[in-house]
């Protein structure tokens, strides 16, 4: 493990070195873990261009930080991040680079009175560019998240009925994943049945399944901190023939964009292979969202893969591909996967069945 997180940030401090500044003030909590290991709610990490990173954080974490980052000197100190911008000011520092998009204008204004005699300069997303592509070890922990959750969902199956809740649903997915081996849901889980298919980001309710639905879950394990991202949607008894039309249209898209995620390919245009069949299909104005998303330490995190999206994907990079089709007031489809982009092809690791199921 401190092996290869010293690789990180020796890669991290060549960025800093390139863009002319003598440390970045590393304080986005995700960042901090994927630099040290240490996960915690109070932390920041100075990594200079030149010597030996310093991490900080409160004393509820000394013992762990002293114990996951044994090659790391820790300052103890309430205000991490402060702490850290006053020590590189001492030690000669005099262009502190900031993550700004984690800075609030509150904390900057603290950086900058402890930094004084440096300039805070931002320096873009360096952390999450090499969060980007994934190690063995960060594939492995995706792997079993994704395990844990195809598995939760054939535990749950037998469960789909009329007469039970969205809501029961949802915990019982839950339940099941964390029976299962996971740390915890890698996000609220999402049921959507009947009409209630046709709003994306459904929160579930209290709406009993019906014989006809289409019920549509969007759920997914953590394992490790890496989270998976999976979604199905199933028929309750037989469906009509627009149900299936919409079923088909969406399962065909979801493929063209999984054959279409290969290393080197545009975002905006695997967005575009499943965007353009749905389109054709008579339903684009009912695909209302990207196409899918980078996962890792975070459920959402780059790429992000929409027409208006930018760059390039490249191997070794997990992301979804989850396409949907969502008609007002009648129901949605939406089919989701997480795979990982490689040179001879995607690898899939959710691999439940994409065919439709009648229940």
């Amino acid at each position: 493990m401190g092996e290869r997180q010293n690789g990180r940030r020796a890669r991290l401090a060549a960025h800093v070195a390139e863009r002319d500044a003598g440390a970045l003030l590393v304080t986005r909590l995700v960042n901090v873990r994927y630099l040290t290991g240490l996960d915690s709610s109070n932390a920041a990490l100075l990594v200079p261009a030149d010597g030996p990173a310093v991490l900080a954080t409160d004393g509820r974490y000394a013992t762990m930080a002293a114990e996951v980052c044994p090659d790391l000197e820790v300052v103890v100190d309430r205000q991490a991040a402060a702490a850290l911008a006053a020590r590189a000011a001492r030690s000669g520092v005099t262009r502190l680079g900031f993550e700004a998009h984690a800075v609030t204008v509150e904390l900057h204004g603290a950086l900058t009175a402890a930094a004084e005699g440096a300039d805070l300069v931002p320096l873009g997303r360096p952390v999450e560019e090499l969060r980007r592509v994934k190690d063995d070890d960060e594939l492995a922990l995706l792997r079993e998240a994704c395990e844990i959750t195809d598995r939760a969902f054939d535990a749950i199956l037998p469960l789909l009925r009329p007469g039970i809740t969205e809501r029961e649903i949802a915990i019982a997915l839950e339940r099941q994943m964390v029976d299962l081996g996971a740390e915890a849901p890698a996000f609220d889980s999402i049921v959507a049945s009947g009409p209630n298919g046709a709003i994306p980001h459904h929160h579930p309710g209290g709406r009993p399944l019906e014989r006809g639905d289409l019920v549509t879950m969007d759920f997914g394990a953590r394992s490790g901190g890496y989270h998976a991202d999976m979604t199905r949607t199933v028929s309750l008894g037989e469906p009509a023939g627009w149900q299936r039309d919409v079923y088909d249209l969406v399962r065909r898209a979801q493929k063209a964009a999984v054959d279409a995620a290969v290393p080197g390919a545009d975002t905006k245009d695997v967005d575009a292979a499943a965007r353009d069949l749905i389109r054709d299909g008579g339903h684009g104005d009912a695909f209302t969202h990207g196409l899918g998303h980078g996962v890792g330490l975070e459920i959402h995190e780059a790429p992000l893969m929409g027409y208006d999206r930018t760059g390039k994907l490249r191997d070794r990079v997990p992301i979804t591909a989850e396409p949907g089709v969502y008609l007002a007031g009648r129901g949605g489809v939406r089919i989701e996967d997480t795979l990982v982009v490689r040179a001879d092809g995607p690898e899939l690791l959710t691999t439940s069945t994409r065919d439709l199921l009648v229940l």
